[in-house]
């Protein structure tokens, strides 16, 4: 019971907190609430309240505002330093990712051994993580995504936010392997065979924990026996049956290779016969 009401007073507070300050919008007089009623005649604590309400009324225009008016009213005061890791929230919850992002690293900077630091670090880290699916070919975002998320799960190893990082990380390293194969298969289709194989090749070298790479074996099974190459084109198939045998990709290329009369072992000098030592053999030197 005591929990409820303390919740219910809360509530109460905020709301009441809301109607002082009324509907005031950032394109109004700044530092100003409704009735021309100067926002320094607020605590802290209530403007902070006011930004609470517009999160949960889901703008986070209003609500990055009255946490930078916290901030810039009380600056040197504990509210000051929630209402700025709120705005970083707000912001995102806006899209406003560059904000978003501006708002976490100056908490990083200000208050680096907080509490809070691993989740506006989590927040930076999400700004670039939630436009991957809006890019094109220009895979940048992708990549300073990565470089985020990876400072949160080794900087707060045992953050809440860590777990969450590591699955966003494979996810964007899976996407860049996937880019890689789009831009592979395009050339592919065109028979512009050297350029597809160097795509094919990064993602077997570089991305080989992602789920694309029984794709880009079968791909380059496919390039190399185009080519006329057949010592490549075997040892890739060697690769994919060691590794992916019950995969579709594998059948693909067990038929292209039989079916010319060649068998999926390694055959040659090649990098892929370096692959196959090193995935297979575990011969790394």
């Amino acid at each position: 019971m005591a929990g409820g009401t303390r919740s219910r007073t809360i509530v109460i507070g905020a709301a009441v907190t809301a109607l002082l300050l009324g509907a005031c919008t950032a394109q109004e007089r700044p530092g100003y609430a409704r009735g021309n009623v100067p926002l320094e005649t607020f605590t802290a604590e209530q403007i902070f309240e006011r930004g609470e309400y517009e999160i949960d009324r889901k703008d986070g225009e209003q609500a990055a505002y009255y946490f930078g008016e916290v901030e810039r009213l009380y600056p040197y005061s504990e509210w000051s330093k929630r209402a700025l890791i709120m705005q970083a929230y707000a912001y995102h919850l806006e899209k406003d990712y560059e904000n978003s992002r501006a708002s976490a690293q100056r908490f990083i900077d200000f208050y680096p051994t907080d509490d809070d630091a691993a989740y506006a670090q989590y927040l930076l880290a999400l700004s670039y993580y939630d436009q991957i699916e809006e890019v094109g070919r220009d895979q940048g975002l992708t990549f300073q995504a990565l470089q985020a998320l990876r400072q949160v799960i080794e900087r707060y190893p045992d953050s809440e936010y860590a777990r969450s990082s590591i699955l966003k990380f494979d996810l964007a390293f899976d996407h860049l392997a996937g880019k890689e194969m789009e831009i592979g298969r395009y050339y592919l289709k065109r028979k512009t065979f050297g350029a597809a194989i160097n795509r094919f090749r990064s993602v077997v070298e570089d991305f080989q924990t992602t789920t694309h790479t029984p794709e880009a074996l079968h791909r380059l099974v496919e390039s190399y026996l185009s080519l006329g190459l057949t010592d490549e084109a075997q040892t890739a198939g060697a690769i994919l049956g060691y590794n992916f045998q019950g995969s579709q990709w594998y059948e693909d290329s067990y038929k292209l290779l039989t079916g010319r009369g060649l068998a999926m072992e390694p055959r040659g000098d090649n990098w892929l016969s370096t692959v196959y030592r090193q995935m297979v053999k575990g011969q790394w030197l």
